[in-house]
């Protein structure tokens, strides 16, 4: 994995490949490369940042080509296992996300039929299958390379002599890019919106043959299947920094907008049953990773506050290996890119248990929209930054609009109460817009992080999720070792490792029930000489009097200040990251949409 571009039509083939490369950064690698017909196969792959292959790189004549970024998941960074790769003629070219199970079987079995292997990657199997298969038709070839495979895959081939690009998928995202006299084949979207916001999505198990004129698609059995254009309704615009020092910045900014466009219909969701329309089940399951994991968390105590019906969680990674109770709780889903891997095994091994399963995803025609009952959109736009910023704050307000629906629908919640959650949701833009403010304030706060080693998060109740995703935030742009815990298990354990070089960072926010319990652990942090960053509401002058540091928020109801806190949080990782000098945009080993298991 991780970008893969494909061009065939009447423009310069390196210059677009590149555009869409750059626009696949996002995604995280380690190498770029493109191969290019000109007419012969021409081929520049480099580790390193894109730019590196740009100097590089001459200048090309041609209008067919593949492009892809990758990051490494077998094979170390380095230009041979660089894509994209070529057979032994030199005049086959392919590229490909995802992870070949079976390859070291195929590769002593290619070995034997005297192929050249250049590469410790597991892709390289596949150039050698589709030329062992070729007789003059690729997209013969392409097919019985497929039945070969074990594994995951978006691969996309070319053949030198030839305008025709093929790709198959298999639980790795693919979308074909409709334009006129041209078309492209592509990971995501975001490549294509300089050329084009028509777009085809390719389901699981298909192969797609494109040239520049004609777009076929055949299903798994081989029948030819139509497909009806997608708009999509953003444009390359919205996924520029548009003055901001990185995309992470103008992402936390354009929350409040994310939220309102997220809570949009909201009503006829909740009163109408757009979503779940009967509630025929007793019990909720959530399943997800990394920071969906943790808005899930955050979903445990929404649903049961607001719903009155137990929550259970899972990991995705963990989900299949479980022995599966008898029982069929509404299992929720949730996933930013609708890609993630695990995610969609986890969705596929909930429906064979035969659950009712609903999918919260960013990312409309994603695959986990077609591996779920039920679909809610998150509506945050396109975000760019690795970092999860406001795909996890709208995964929330999906949360609290889905719990909403449920408690009103069994009758936990009155039409008054329904009402009143509904009008605090509808507070939460002016809320978010009132702590990026104070961003100068949380600018000056993180000078308490920028040195640190290690820093400890603590919160209780539902902010002991919400300090999860401050640590998980922290650790991954600024690279310090952060940790998040329920404040009451600082007792077991965590104590031992406070001194005066280790940073605190603590949630307490007023008429919450564990408030004095907050204001006691705060107490034991500031007796090992911890500093203290406290995160509160308001004119509260108890939690200034214990805090070295405080950062004041809106207070609004316990239950809503996950949200508010949240945006802090992201703030502060933002401005210790910038002050580190780290790679805000692009972690180091991390990528945006985690396509292997």
């Amino acid at each position: 994995m991780c970008g893969i571009i494909g061009y065939t039509g009447y423009r310069q083939a390196s210059e677009v490949l590149m555009e869409a490369l750059k626009r696949l950064e996002y995604r995280g690698y380690d190498s770029a490369g493109i191969a290019i017909l000109s007419p012969n196969l021409s081929m520049h792959k480099q580790k390193g940042e894109l730019d590196r292959l740009r100097v590089r790189l001459p200048k090309i004549e041609g209008n067919v080509g593949i492009g892809h970024t990758r990051w490494a998941t077998c094979g170390k960074p380095s230009n041979e296992n660089a894509h994209p790769f070529v057979d032994c003629t030199g005049k086959i070219a392919i590229v490909h996300n995802g992870i070949i199970e079976n390859y070291m079987q195929l590769k002593e079995q290619l070995g034997l039929e005297s192929n050249r292997f250049t590469s410790q990657t597991d892709t390289e199997v596949i150039v050698h299958l589709i030329e062992k298969h070729f007789n003059g038709n690729l997209l013969d070839a392409v097919r019985l390379a497929m039945n070969e495979i074990k594994g995951t895959y978006a691969v996309a081939a070319m053949v030198q002599g030839s305008n025709e690009l093929i790709a198959a998928r298999k639980e790795n995202p693919l979308v074909i890019g409709v334009g006129v006299n041209e078309n492209f084949i592509a990971s995501d979207v975001t490549a294509l919106l300089s050329y084009t916001n028509k777009v085809k999505y390719v389901m699981d198990g298909e192969i797609v043959s494109i040239t520049p004129d004609r777009i076929r698609i055949f299903d798994p059995e081989g029948n030819e299947v139509q497909r009806e254009d997608f708009v999509v309704t953003w444009n390359a615009e919205d996924a520029q920094k548009g003055g901001f020092s990185h995309f992470m910045l103008k992402e936390i900014f354009e929350e409040p907008q994310a939220i309102h466009n997220s809570l949009l219909g909201a009503l006829d969701i909740i009163k109408n049953g757009d979503i779940l329309p009967n509630v025929q089940f007793n019990s909720i399951k959530m399943i997800a990773c990394g920071s969906s994991f943790n808005a899930a968390m955050v979903g445990k105590y929404i649903m049961e506050e607001m719903a009155k019906i137990p929550v259970t969680l899972e990991l995705a990674s963990e989900y299949r290996y479980s022995p599966g109770a008898k029982e069929f709780p509404l299992v929720i889903l949730i996933s930013q890119s609708g890609e993630t891997a695990d995610t969609l095994a986890a969705a596929r091994e909930a429906r064979r248990r035969g659950c009712r399963t609903l999918g919260i995803t960013n990312v409309i025609g994603s695959t986990l929209t077609r591996e779920v009952d039920e679909v809610v959109y998150t509506r945050a736009g396109p975000e760019i930054g690795v970092a999860a910023t406001k795909t996890f704050i709208t995964q929330l307000i999906a949360l609290y609009i889905i719990a909403i629906r449920v408690g009103y629908a069994k009758r936990a919640l009155g039409h008054d109460s329904m009402w009143g959650y509904l009008n605090e949701l509808r507070k939460m833009p002016g809320i978010v817009q009132s702590v990026l403010d104070r961003a100068s304030e949380i600018e000056k706060a993180s000078n308490i992080l920028v040195e640190a080693r290690d820093v400890f998060f603590i919160g209780r109740n539902i902010n002991y999720p919400t300090v999860l995703e401050g640590a998980l935030k922290l650790k991954e742009i600024s690279y310090i070792h952060a940790e998040g815990y329920a404040a009451g298990e600082l007792k077991h354990g965590p104590l031992a490792l406070l001194d005066s070089k280790t940073p605190v960072i603590a949630v307490a926010i007023q008429k919450d029930l564990t408030y004095d319990k907050m204001l006691a652990n705060i107490s034991e942090v500031a007796a090992r000489e911890s500093p203290v960053l406290a995160i509160g509401c308001e004119g509260d002058r108890e939690l200034a009097q214990l805090s070295d540091v405080q950062i004041s928020v809106p207070c609004v109801q316990p239950l809503f200040s996950p949200i508010p806190v949240t945006i802090v949080f992201q703030l502060l990782s933002y401005y210790a990251a910038n002050k580190r000098g780290c790679s805000i945009d692009k972690p180091k080993n991390l990528a945006k949409s985690v396509t292997v298991e």
